[in-house]
């Protein structure tokens, strides 16, 4: 209860984790494999050069490297964070196999997962890290969201921050880039609010959404529309926007009963999220 601030996102002694991989078909939805964990996972991101390997966060600091093809797991395990690994993400440029993962200790860490340790680590943020998101249209560009309050975007090739953007008054959990717009990114913030990002002015947000009543925890645009998103909370909803629209809330769905944590969107089919 209480102010939007103080909502726990930890819960100690509770252990393990568990991957779930699951497939649609003209039965519904189904289990197709899980696999355990001894602490909890916190994110989890395909590969985009196999189908069936995917990559998970862990409470623990680590990554660990999955295959759906067999029954048993993980194929790999790096440990380099010391503290909880919040979130990790493939790249979706072309030609390049990087992985970037952002923790608890304040870094990011930039990992090709055919070696076995990281290849870089990326420092300067002066809170959690809980968003790391790759750009889909620069190669080597990334932005991470944290606990400091701002918004960060870094270039691979390059030592140090590229740009810092004190985007919130409030705790940063989530951001994700625009598919169609290669400067827009939108962050989401323990102050309830969304806000549009251009990096080539960042003095003010291109737009702000208001409408969740608790910390918004994760963001997602459109694969299919430059202006929709898409955001949940701990106010229990998911809600969909059109921040070209004078109104631009669309639609509050409030199918949950806890806290929602999560949420993307269909590459494959417009309507599904």
């Amino acid at each position: 209860g209480g102010t939007s601030c103080d909502v726990l996102f930890y819960f100690p002694g509770l252990g393990c984790g568990t991957l779930a991989v699951l497939e649609q078909n003209e039965a519904g939805i189904v289990l197709l494999r899980s696999f355990d964990w001894n602490d909890g996972l916190f994110d989890v991101t395909w590969s985009e050069n196999n189908e069936h390997v995917l990559i998970t966060s862990s409470g623990d600091g680590s990554l660990q490297i999955w295959d759906t093809a067999k029954t048993k797991g993980p194929l790999q395990v790096y440990k380099e964070h010391t503290q909880e690994a919040y979130s990790v993400d493939w790249s979706q440029t072309r030609g390049e196999q990087l992985v970037v993962s952002g923790s608890w200790d304040q870094t990011a860490k930039l990992w090709d997962p055919a070696v076995g340790k990281s290849l870089c680590t990326f420092k300067g943020h002066e809170g959690v890290i809980y968003s790391t998101i790759w750009s889909p249209h620069i190669p080597g560009c990334f932005a991470s969201a944290s606990g400091d309050q701002t918004l960060r975007v870094w270039d691979v090739k390059a030592p140090g921050v590229k740009l810092v953007i004190p985007a919130h008054q409030a705790e940063i959990l989530s951001c994700d880039w625009c598919k169609y717009d290669e400067n827009l990114l939108v962050t989401g913030a323990v102050d309830c609010s969304l806000k549009g990002w251009d990096l080539r002015n960042i003095r003010q947000p291109v737009f702000i959404l208001l409408g969740h009543t608790y910390a918004i925890r994760r963001v997602k645009f459109s694969p299919f529309h430059a202006t929709l998103l898409a955001s949940c909370s701990y106010d229990f909803t998911v809600r969909f926007w059109d921040f070209s629209k004078p109104n631009p809330l669309l639609e509050t769905v409030e199918h949950h009963t806890e806290f929602t944590c999560g949420l993307d969107l269909s590459l494959h089919n417009r309507g599904q999220v």
